[in-house]
Protein backbone atom coordinates (compact mmCIF):
# COMPACT_ATOMS: atom_id res chain seq x y z
CA UNK A 1 0.00 0.00 0.00
CA UNK A 2 2.74 2.21 0.67
CA UNK A 3 4.71 2.01 -2.61
CA UNK A 4 1.36 2.33 -4.19
CA UNK A 5 0.95 5.84 -2.85
CA UNK A 6 4.19 6.78 -3.82
CA UNK A 7 3.87 5.99 -6.86
CA UNK A 8 0.34 7.45 -7.22
CA UNK A 9 1.75 10.57 -5.74
CA UNK A 10 5.06 10.66 -8.39
CA UNK A 11 2.33 10.40 -10.96
CA UNK A 12 -0.09 13.27 -9.74
CA UNK A 13 3.84 15.82 -9.61
CA UNK A 14 4.09 14.48 -13.38
CA UNK A 15 1.29 16.16 -14.44
CA UNK A 16 2.31 19.29 -14.86
CA UNK A 17 5.77 18.11 -16.98
CA UNK A 18 2.97 16.17 -19.57
CA UNK A 19 1.95 17.77 -22.51
CA UNK A 20 3.19 21.23 -24.00
CA UNK A 21 5.35 23.86 -23.11
CA UNK A 22 3.61 26.88 -21.87
CA UNK A 23 4.42 29.41 -24.51
CA UNK A 24 7.25 32.12 -24.27
CA UNK A 25 7.35 35.95 -24.16
CA UNK A 26 7.35 37.06 -28.09
CA UNK A 27 5.15 34.03 -29.17
CA UNK A 28 1.79 35.06 -30.69
CA UNK A 29 -1.18 35.03 -27.94
CA UNK A 30 -3.47 32.09 -28.83
CA UNK A 31 -6.84 33.17 -31.13
CA UNK A 32 -9.39 30.67 -29.22
CA UNK A 33 -12.70 30.38 -28.02
CA UNK A 34 -14.67 29.43 -24.90
CA UNK A 35 -17.79 30.26 -22.97
CA UNK A 36 -17.98 32.99 -20.32
CA UNK A 37 -19.30 32.90 -17.16
CA UNK A 38 -22.78 34.29 -18.82
CA UNK A 39 -22.83 30.79 -21.43
CA UNK A 40 -21.42 33.69 -24.11
CA UNK A 41 -19.11 32.73 -26.49
CA UNK A 42 -15.92 34.54 -26.29
CA UNK A 43 -13.10 35.02 -29.09
CA UNK A 44 -9.81 35.95 -27.31
CA UNK A 45 -8.66 37.45 -30.78
CA UNK A 46 -11.45 39.82 -30.52
CA UNK A 47 -10.60 40.87 -26.75
CA UNK A 48 -6.87 41.32 -27.98
CA UNK A 49 -8.04 43.89 -30.63
CA UNK A 50 -10.38 45.83 -28.09
CA UNK A 51 -7.73 46.77 -25.80
CA UNK A 52 -4.37 47.54 -25.62
CA UNK A 53 -3.74 45.03 -23.28
CA UNK A 54 -5.33 41.47 -22.10
CA UNK A 55 -4.45 39.32 -19.06
CA UNK A 56 -4.90 35.81 -19.69
CA UNK A 57 -4.66 34.19 -16.04
CA UNK A 58 -5.30 30.35 -15.33
CA UNK A 59 -6.40 28.87 -12.19
CA UNK A 60 -6.92 25.42 -11.36
CA UNK A 61 -10.28 24.81 -9.57
CA UNK A 62 -12.85 28.29 -8.80
CA UNK A 63 -13.81 29.03 -5.14
CA UNK A 64 -10.35 27.06 -3.63
CA UNK A 65 -8.33 29.18 -1.57
CA UNK A 66 -5.23 29.85 -4.04
CA UNK A 67 -7.72 30.82 -6.76
CA UNK A 68 -9.52 33.01 -4.76
CA UNK A 69 -6.92 34.63 -3.79
CA UNK A 70 -5.49 35.06 -6.93
CA UNK A 71 -8.90 36.14 -8.48
CA UNK A 72 -9.46 38.71 -5.38
CA UNK A 73 -5.99 40.15 -6.37
CA UNK A 74 -7.21 41.31 -9.78
CA UNK A 75 -10.58 42.30 -8.47
CA UNK A 76 -8.89 44.35 -6.13
CA UNK A 77 -6.48 45.91 -8.42
CA UNK A 78 -9.59 46.08 -11.16
CA UNK A 79 -9.35 50.08 -11.40
CA UNK A 80 -5.59 50.28 -11.58
CA UNK A 81 -5.24 47.46 -14.05
CA UNK A 82 -8.15 48.77 -16.45
CA UNK A 83 -6.42 52.33 -16.40
CA UNK A 84 -3.22 50.87 -17.67
CA UNK A 85 -5.34 49.41 -20.41
CA UNK A 86 -5.98 45.98 -19.27
CA UNK A 87 -8.58 43.48 -19.87
CA UNK A 88 -8.54 40.13 -17.66
CA UNK A 89 -9.85 37.11 -18.28
CA UNK A 90 -9.34 34.29 -16.19
CA UNK A 91 -9.98 30.72 -17.26
CA UNK A 92 -10.06 27.12 -15.54
CA UNK A 93 -11.92 24.04 -16.49
CA UNK A 94 -14.91 24.68 -14.50
CA UNK A 95 -18.39 24.69 -15.94
CA UNK A 96 -20.05 27.59 -16.43
CA UNK A 97 -22.07 27.58 -12.86
CA UNK A 98 -19.13 27.28 -11.12
CA UNK A 99 -17.55 30.58 -12.73
CA UNK A 100 -20.76 32.28 -12.65
CA UNK A 101 -21.00 31.67 -8.71
CA UNK A 102 -17.55 32.19 -8.05
CA UNK A 103 -17.82 35.70 -9.59
CA UNK A 104 -20.83 36.47 -8.25
CA UNK A 105 -19.39 34.83 -4.52
CA UNK A 106 -16.54 37.16 -4.84
CA UNK A 107 -17.08 40.15 -6.78
CA UNK A 108 -15.17 39.45 -9.73
CA UNK A 109 -15.55 42.45 -12.09
CA UNK A 110 -14.12 40.99 -15.32
CA UNK A 111 -14.93 37.92 -17.52
CA UNK A 112 -13.90 34.33 -16.85
CA UNK A 113 -14.02 31.44 -18.82
CA UNK A 114 -15.17 27.82 -18.66
CA UNK A 115 -12.74 26.22 -20.66
CA UNK A 116 -14.36 22.74 -20.20
CA UNK A 117 -12.82 21.28 -23.53
CA UNK A 118 -9.60 22.69 -22.27
CA UNK A 119 -9.08 24.02 -26.07
CA UNK A 120 -7.90 27.27 -24.14
CA UNK A 121 -5.37 25.74 -22.18
CA UNK A 122 -4.05 23.61 -24.34
CA UNK A 123 -3.97 26.86 -26.85
CA UNK A 124 -1.35 28.17 -24.16
CA UNK A 125 0.52 25.00 -24.13
CA UNK A 126 -0.74 23.56 -20.93
CA UNK A 127 -0.84 19.34 -20.92
CA UNK A 128 -4.66 19.43 -20.51
CA UNK A 129 -4.85 16.58 -18.56
CA UNK A 130 -7.02 17.38 -15.52
CA UNK A 131 -7.17 21.25 -15.03
CA UNK A 132 -5.21 24.30 -15.47
CA UNK A 133 -2.24 25.21 -14.43
CA UNK A 134 -1.65 28.27 -12.54
CA UNK A 135 -0.41 30.84 -14.97
CA UNK A 136 -0.80 34.23 -16.60
CA UNK A 137 -0.43 35.87 -19.99
CA UNK A 138 -0.27 39.62 -20.72
CA UNK A 139 -0.79 40.47 -24.25
CA UNK A 140 -0.03 43.27 -26.36
CA UNK A 141 -1.12 43.62 -29.96
CA UNK A 142 -1.38 39.77 -30.72
CA UNK A 143 2.10 39.18 -28.53
CA UNK A 144 2.81 37.60 -25.09
CA UNK A 145 4.57 40.28 -23.72
CA UNK A 146 4.96 38.97 -20.01
CA UNK A 147 4.42 35.38 -18.89
CA UNK A 148 3.91 34.21 -15.39
CA UNK A 149 4.77 30.40 -15.60
CA UNK A 150 5.31 30.10 -11.69
CA UNK A 151 1.86 30.90 -10.82
CA UNK A 152 1.26 34.26 -8.43
CA UNK A 153 -1.96 33.98 -6.40
CA UNK A 154 -1.89 37.12 -3.77
CA UNK A 155 0.81 38.76 -5.59
CA UNK A 156 -0.76 39.04 -9.54
CA UNK A 157 -1.99 41.89 -9.31
CA UNK A 158 1.09 43.46 -8.23
CA UNK A 159 3.14 41.68 -10.53
CA UNK A 160 1.06 42.89 -13.69
CA UNK A 161 1.42 46.40 -12.25
CA UNK A 162 5.10 45.81 -11.64
CA UNK A 163 5.65 45.02 -15.42
CA UNK A 164 3.36 48.16 -16.59
CA UNK A 165 5.10 50.41 -14.64
CA UNK A 166 8.85 49.26 -16.24
CA UNK A 167 10.04 51.54 -18.68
Amino acid sequence: MKRLLLFASFLFAMIPFLGGAPLPVGAPAPVVSALTDAGVELNLGAVYRQSPYTLVYFYPKADTPGCTKQGCSLRDAYADLTKKGVAIIGVSTDDVEDQKAFKAKHNLPFTLLADTEKKVMKAFGQSGIMWASRQAYLIHDGKIVYADHKGSTTQQADDILGFLAKP
